[in-house]
């Protein structure tokens, strides 16, 4: 036991370090990151946290891939592209709230809300990052209205598509958490699809309007997926 908590120690302090060195992370994010990513691994185990590794990577190639363009847009990620403690909170806290839910209850329902989470996350974040540059006549989600590039709540095909592969990506390393494979697969990637574009209204509404900022949006966002890939793996298992 206490081999094992030093070598996921290891890990954690070796991601959290990454973070920061390769610019991805300010050093509370890089601290949050860690304890984030340890909770992770001890109440989940490897492949919860091998997802969220991974989203970790696809969301700073995306954010860093073509930077200045989105600058020149005036859609590029804030300090350029340095995520701090908020952002990491706002992505992750929903997995492990998940995650305790499933270590206490053993449930594959959990398993399912846990990825769709990170599908959310990682979803999001590359219709957005890569969204920007693909996408092509953004539209309001709430009227469809033309809007800029960045717009809160705009969306296009090319983000949806993002969204899609995002979320389908995290759905291959929930596979090894239930025999029902059929099930888990579409209901992590459909929930994270979900949880995407209910990102997107709440954007629209919600975050356009002051109640709440990019980091509770992503959190609710998150929490919702989770929950819509709960309610799909429950339907279709």
């Amino acid at each position: 036991m206490l081999e094992r908590l030093t070598v996921d120690l290891a890990v954690v302090a070796g991601l959290g370090f990454g973070s920061y060195h390769f610019r991805a992370l300010d050093a509370k994010g890089a601290v949050t990151a860690a304890l984030l990513g340890l909770a992770v691994i001890e109440l989940g185990g490897l492949y919860p946290f091998a997802a969220l590794v991974t989203f970790v990577v696809l969301g700073v190639l995306a954010t860093k891939y073509k930077f200045r363009e989105k600058a020149k847009l005036g859609a590029a990620q804030s300090r350029g592209g340095v995520r701090s403690w908020g952002n990491v909170l706002g992505n992750g806290l929903a997995t492990v709230i998940f995650l305790v839910f499933e270590y206490f209850s053993q449930m594959d329902v959990f398993w399912a809300a846990t990825f769709a989470a990170i599908a959310t996350a990682n979803g999001d974040t590359l219709a957005s990052e890569l969204g920007k540059i693909f996408g092509k006549s953004p539209k309001l989600i709430t009227n469809l209205k033309p809007a800029k590039p960045g717009t809160n709540g705009a969306v296009s095909i090319a983000g949806e598509l993002f969204a899609l592969m995002g979320a389908l990506v995290i759905a291959l390393f929930a596979l090894p958490s239930t025999g029902k494979n059929t099930a888990m697969l579409l209901a992590v990637t459909l929930g994270g699809l979900v949880g995407v574009n209910l990102d997107s209204l709440i954007g629209a509404t919600l975050e356009r309007e002051g109640i709440t900022n990019n980091n509770s949006t992503n959190f609710l966002a998150s929490l919702l997926g989770g929950f819509a890939g709960a309610g799909l793996f429950y339907l279709l298992a």
